[in-house]
C-alpha cells in the first residue's frame, strides 16, 4: 500500500468517527478472587491445587529448608544440580549433590544435569500456578525446562489468591514462565505422558515465615 493510499484510508476513518460520541468510562468492578481473605486458606488452596496437578508439595519453616531440599534431591537420586545466579547459598548447604553454576550452560550440558533448584516471583493459589520471571535465584527459562527435576521454593508472602491479584505484581517486560505442575501432555487416547516439554517431577517447598 502506497503512502497516499494509507493516508486516504486513515482520513476516511477519521471523518467517519468524527461525530461519534465519547466512549463511556468502563467500570471494572469484576470479582478478583474467590478465596476468603485468610492467608492460611490461601496457602491450603495453593497446596491442594499444586498436588492436583501432580506436583509434590512440602511445607516447612525457614530453619528446616536446607535439610528438606537436601532430602528431596537425595530421594530423587540427583547427583548434580544447576545453581541459578543469586540462589541463596544456604539452600544447598546440606545437599550432597555437585553444584553446577549456570554460566550459560548449553542445552546438552543442561540435559546432563539431574536437577535444578530455584525460587520464584510469586504463586497463584486459585490456579495452582508458580510464576518465574528470571530474577535472582530463578535463572533463565531453560534452567527450569531441561533438567528432569525442578525443586522450587515458594515463600508464603509470595502467594496471592488469584491471577488478577498477581498481574500488577509482575513486570510484563520480564520473561515470565507460568508453571502449573510438572510438564505433561496426552495423545488422542488421553494417555498422559510427563516430562515431554519440561521437568518430569516438580517438587514445591512452601516456606512459612519471612526470610
Amino acid at each position: 500500500m502506497s503512502q497516499n493510499s494509507r493516508e486516504r484510508i486513515l482520513a476516511r476513518i477519521r471523518s467517519a468517527v468524527a461525530a461519534a460520541p465519547e466512549a463511556p468510562e468502563v467500570t471494572r468492578a469484576y470479582l478478583t478472587r474467590h478465596t476468603p481473605d485468610d492467608p492460611e486458606a490461601v496457602l491450603d488452596l495453593l497446596h491442594e491445587n499444586l498436588a492436583d496437578y501432580r506436583a509434590r508439595v512440602h511445607r516447612i519453616d525457614e530453619a528446616g529448608l536446607a535439610a528438606l531440599i537436601a532430602r528431596r534431591l537425595e530421594e530423587r537420586g540427583a547427583r548434580t544440580c544447576v545453581v541459578p545466579d543469586g540462589l541463596p547459598a544456604g539452600w544447598l548447604a546440606d545437599a550432597t549433590v555437585e553444584p553446577v553454576p549456570d554460566g550459560r550452560l548449553t542445552p546438552a550440558a543442561l540435559d546432563a544435569v539431574d536437577a535444578v533448584v530455584t525460587g520464584c516471583a510469586l504463586a497463584v493459589a486459585e490456579t495452582g500456578t508458580i510464576v518465574l520471571d528470571g530474577g535472582p535465584g530463578q535463572g533463565r527459562r531453560a534452567l527450569t525446562l531441561v533438567p528432569d527435576l525442578h525443586v522450587c521454593v515458594v515463600r508464603e508472602e509470595q502467594v496471592v489468591a488469584s491471577v488478577p491479584e498477581a498481574m500488577p505484581l509482575l513486570d510484563p517486560r520480564r520473561p515470565l514462565t507460568w508453571i502449573s505442575g510438572p510438564s505433561a501432555t496426552s495423545d488422542i487416547e488421553l494417555d498422559r505422558v510427563e516430562g515431554v516439554h519440561g521437568p518430569r517431577t516438580l517438587e514445591v517447598v512452601l516456606v512459612r515465615g519471612r526470610a
